[in-house]
């Protein structure tokens, strides 16, 4: 029996996820030989693996805007209704074009502080582990997804993956490595419950940072960025739900068993706007739903669900 983690991409919803992780390796006792994320689960998978929640939970309740972006494209607006909405930041925008840039902003902040979070010594411990941490990205150059095993590459190169899996362009930055461009691996697979399973996985515990349904309409755009945005949303989540339809199938067929642990509420509707205070709430959330859901359930087969 081989029991998988999969962790959706999120952006900041990722503290939500963190918390249910958590609980599940703590205080289940869930011994996980396959951790599988997208996105903000590629930076949390790693340190899960070591069983360092503690760590990934300080990096992820303390970060700033400024810890992601080395050129933020937007500036954080209070909405009439308090809600946090993006407008441009034209002057970094048209400095960021004149600079050669293919996208609004840039993230090598976010590559520092991961290879600042994710020591070479803990990356050669997870080598030398029987864990397996694979993160997703998306090939845009040959058009496919691909997965990266902590296994197959040097530490440089595993920090580069992790990196440009969280690449949510054209907001973050757009990668050239091994000759190809490379983006967030959620515009391929958000949720890749395929990939868990197609490596051998019985058991897979899939953290999603959406809710179940759609409880919510989006606000009017009011600038190409919330448009782009609320477009970019749209797109992902129809990816999501195909995610989660083929894991179902591909487990129906290899008689794996799936549970699902789906935000219970809205979270935010703009990932890309890092509040500590607001993190750390999520966090102790998904840790107490976590909680309630194992009070409440047991194990089902996909086909039941």
């Amino acid at each position: 029996m081989k029991r998988a983690l999969v962790i959706s991409g999120g952006g900041s919803k990722g503290a939500f996820a963190g918390g249910v992780a958590q609980y599940l390796m703590q205080e289940r006792g869930f011994d996980y030989q396959l951790f599988v994320g997208t996105s903000t689960g590629s930076l949390l998978i790693s340190h899960l693996a070591l069983n360092n929640p503690e760590k990934i939970k300080k990096v992820y309740t303390s970060v700033r805007q400024e810890d992601i972006f080395s050129h933020r494209p937007f500036v954080v607006k209070k909405g009439k209704f308090g809600e946090k909405q993006i407008g441009i930041d034209h002057f970094k925008v048209l400095r960021n074009f004149w600079r050669g840039s293919k996208t609004f902003g840039e993230s090598y902040n976010l590559r520092t502080l991961i290879s600042n979070t994710l020591t070479e010594k803990e990356f050669e411990k997870l080598q030398a582990s029987s864990k397996d941490v694979v993160v997703t990205v998306s090939n845009l150059s040959l058009n496919q997804v691909e997965y990266k095993s902590v296994n197959d590459f040097s530490y440089s190169d595993f920090c580069d993956w992790i990196w440009i899996s969280c690449n949510y362009i054209p907001f973050m930055s757009l990668v050239k490595k091994d000759g190809c461009e490379y983006a967030d691996g959620g515009f391929g697979s958000m949720v890749p419950i395929e990939e868990a399973i197609n490596r051998g996985a019985t058991i897979v515990d899939v953290i999603i940072l959406e809710t179940e349904m759609t409880y919510y309409n989006r606000m009017h755009s009011r600038n190409p960025f919330s448009l782009l945005t609320n477009m970019h949303a749209f797109m992902l989540d129809r990816v999501e739900k195909q995610n989660i339809r083929i894991g179902k199938f591909v487990a129906g067929h290899h008689k794996a068993v799936i549970n699902f642990y789906y935000t219970p509420t809205v979270l935010t509707t703009n990932s890309l706007i890092f509040d500590n205070k607001q993190m750390t709430q999520w966090w102790d959330s998904g840790y107490l739903y976590a909680k309630s859901q194992n009070e409440e359930t047991s194990e089902i087969h996909p086909q039941d669900s």
